[in-house]
């Protein structure tokens, strides 16, 4: 009896343990939610997982810079009046670098306008013999035209005093700018700004001593603090002339961080005091103001500048 009995018990335990190998993990009694091995044998659908939020790329800043101004203010100093460029001692605003209308020039203003709207859609505001001082003024006068862009060319005679002493401080000509520009935005607020740097004076100087007439014309007094005794190399001259270029360097780092404080403003980042004007640049008859040539050259240096997208 007990011999069967083992038995039996061997039999029962051997077919519960193939019945759970068959069954693999699922012979776990009493598991909740246990499944069977069709359960298993059938897949569902794969669980569902939250999509991700989509990353777009943030918008790039639109710059407010048009590089299409439909009308144009000049603002500034005799270069801009084109003086001595076609007639001795006489401003020549038809050759201007900024709003001229001589085809040689092919002025900012004809580039950006045509030919057919320079007359009506640009305005030249410059003074001969203007230094920064006046600025606001003229940008007051230009704020009233209204337009999409004033173009300023203003500080070599900041510098081109009769001596060194008389050069305007470098912090009254900062504060000259800045309100000027103030004066500008409270008038015309969306008004682009073009800022041509100070031309090189040291450069004007060894370029035009070359010539002997030049030479003559300089000592009737033009631009004194630079060009005065201009055969003279001592080095009291050269600690002179190094001083007025100093001057210039100045104020050119004054219009550059000025300028970059408004949005709607472009300094040309030194190309006009880094062109090197040759003697056919230089009027004919001063040696020191842009002949039409040069006016030329201005020209195209502000409309590269303008244009850059």
């Amino acid at each position: 009896m007990r011999g069967r009995r083992r038995i039996r018990t061997a039999v029962a335990t051997a077919t519960a343990a193939l019945l759970c190998a068959g069954a693999l993990s699922g012979c776990t009694a009493g598991e909740p939610g246990a499944k069977t091995p069709e359960a298993r044998a059938t897949p569902g659908p794969a669980p569902k997982t939250a999509p991700k939020a989509a990353t777009e790329p943030a918008p790039e800043p639109t710059s407010p810079w048009n590089v299409s101004p439909a009308s144009v203010a000049a603002v500034g100093d005799s270069v801009t009046r084109a003086f001595d460029a076609c007639a001795v001692l006489a401003d020549c605003p038809e050759s201007s670098w900024a709003t001229g209308t001589d085809t040689a020039v092919n002025s900012l203003a004809l580039r950006l306008l045509g030919p057919e709207k320079v007359a009506t859609r640009s305005w030249n505001l410059a003074r001969t013999g203007a230094r920064m001082a006046e600025l606001p003024e003229q940008m007051a006068v230009a704020a009233a035209e209204r337009p999409e862009l004033v173009t300023v060319m203003m500080g070599a005679n900041d510098a081109c005093r009769a001596t060194p002493d008389l050069m305007t401080p470098v912090a009254d000509f900062r504060t000259h700018f800045e309100t000027a520009l103030a004066r500008l935005r409270k008038g015309a607020p969306k008004a682009q700004v073009y800022v041509a740097s100070v031309p090189s004076l040291m450069h004007l100087w060894s370029t035009g001593r070359v010539s002997p007439m030049g030479l003559e014309v300089w000592k009737l007094g033009i631009c004194g603090a630079m060009l005065s005794d201009a055969e003279d190399l001592s080095a009291a001259a050269e600690r002179r002339r190094a001083e007025v270029q100093d001057r210039v360097v100045a104020y050119n780092r004054v219009l550059s961080e000025v300028c970059a404080k408004d949005d709607r403003c472009r300094y040309d980042g030194g190309a006009v005091f880094g062109f090197r004007f040759d003697t056919g640049q230089l009027s004919p008859w001063d040696f020191f103001h842009p002949s039409r040539d040069g006016q030329a050259r201005l020209a195209e240096l502000a409309y590269r500048r303008i244009t850059e997208e």
